[in-house]
């Protein structure tokens, strides 16, 4: 599902998105495809299981360039572990995943996330 970059900025407010969208500057060994799960809730990043499983540190200083004038959003990617920009003209919304109550996502987390190996992190991210 394509959305706005207001309506993905909202939605990773409140829930873990699963996302596909192609990059702007190929990156060699890499598809032109990219998946993330990102984030941008406060009550997960900032939760003690937020900072020990999902390594969350909050920024110390905005970015050099404004990301929202070229059709970006900034969101809390879980597998890099940072802060990472999508290009919303090429992003489809795959999966929803809701964060309110927190434990539902930390459920998830535990049951699919957690066991995921380097690799399989990977190969999720260049599928």
């Amino acid at each position: 599902m394509r959305v706005s970059q207001v309506q993905l900025l909202a939605l990773l407010e409140s829930n873990v998105l699963e996302l596909r969208f192609f990059r702007r500057h190929s990156k060699p060994g890499w598809n032109d495809a990219r998946r993330m799960l990102v984030t941008n809730d406060k009550l997960i990043l900032n939760s003690a299981p937020g900072q020990l499983a999902l390594h969350f540190k909050p920024p110390t200083h905005a970015p050099a360039y404004n990301w929202r004038v070229k059709n970006l959003a900034c969101a809390w990617d879980l597998f890099w572990q940072d802060y990472r920009m999508i290009p919303v003209e090429s992003c489809d919304v795959i999966t929803i995943i809701p964060t309110r109550p927190p434990e539902k996502f930390w459920d998830y987390f535990n049951l699919y996330l957690q066991a995921m190996s380097p690799s399989d992190k990977i190969q999720f991210m260049n599928n």
